[in-house]
């Protein structure tokens, strides 16, 4: 693995480069992820592949990029990163929670820079109750996650040990969950904390509420093949998943195109653990 850079036009993106072939996958990440969280899926890609998995802007090392923030504007950097990595060939992308549906604006809106697009527990519009207030919805379904950025720890190793009882990965904890969590660590030591912008967090989560229905306009319109692969379980291991089958089963039908794949994992296995990260990369590969 090693670090690269992403020219875009207000500085520099950071993304982690794991393999040396020649074809090449961009990854797109969660809301309070980074691209260390593609570490399981690179393991899986045969030699002839790269996985360029981006620090979205706000993240990991990209986290002090400004905003707006927002799935359009990352999108822009998933196309800067295809341009740059593809010279000129279109590359696959694959996106998981926050960062499929950022992957899914990026393949609508340049088509011609993608090969193919994987979908992970994301990129279907998530629906708000009318007339409720989505940052009410906002504070009910990323409070907890937003509150844990400004929470410090006594070392890097406490904040994984924070993480090793987390109710969607202490069955699974593996390797990669560790590294994963210590390259989201900073900080001085007695105050570890998470490199992610709580700031981005925000507007991201509130971009996914308020700008749903163009999402659901993206999939209809995609002119990229597309699969979906959707857990059964969700953010804190339990039933039902981020996207339920009535949600999944109601956009296969108004997007004929899309396949879609159930996968056994949670929303977060379905990324770090080997079974799973297999599937995305048959998908990711394919011809």
């Amino acid at each position: 693995m090693e670090q690269v850079k992403i020219e875009v036009p207000d500085g520099v993106l950071t993304a982690l480069r794991f393999g040396t072939g020649p074809k090449i996958a961009v990854a797109a990440h969660g809301i309070t992820a980074s691209g260390m969280a593609y570490r399981s899926v690179a393991r899986q890609l045969p030699e002839d592949w790269s996985l360029i998995a981006l620090d979205l802007r706000g993240r990991g090392g990209s986290a002090a990029l400004p905003g707006p923030y927002g799935m359009t504007r990352h999108a822009e950097d998933i196309c800067a990163a295809a341009v740059q990595f593809g010279q000129g060939r279109p590359v696959a992308l694959v996106g998981q929670s926050m960062g499929a549906y950022a992957a899914l604006r990026a393949a609508a809106r340049r088509p011609e820079l993608f090969t193919r697009l994987v979908l992970v527990d994301g990129g279907l519009p998530l629906p708000v109750p009318v007339g409720v207030d989505p940052d009410v919805v906002l504070t009910a379904t990323l409070g907890p996650a937003i509150t844990r950025l400004s929470d410090t720890f006594s070392s890097a190793e406490a904040y994984v040990d924070f993480f090793r009882t987390h109710p969607a990965l202490a069955a699974d904890w593996n390797d990669d969950m560790a590294e994963y969590v210590r390259y989201d660590a900073t900080g001085p030591a007695g105050a570890i904390r998470s490199r992610c912008s709580g700031e981005a967090v925000r507007q991201d989560g509130r971009d996914l509420l308020v700008e749903a229905d163009s999402f659901g306009a993206d999939l209809v319109g995609l002119a990229v093949p597309v699969v979906l692969l959707h857990a059964p379980r969700g953010m804190f291991g339990q039933e039902p998943g981020l996207l339920p089958g009535e949600v999944v089963g109601h956009w296969r039908r108004r997007a004929p195109h899309l396949v879609t794949e159930l996968v056994d994992a949670n929303h977060y296995t379905i990324l770090m653990t080997d079974g799973p990260a297999a599937a995305i990369v048959r998908h990711l590969t394919a011809e």
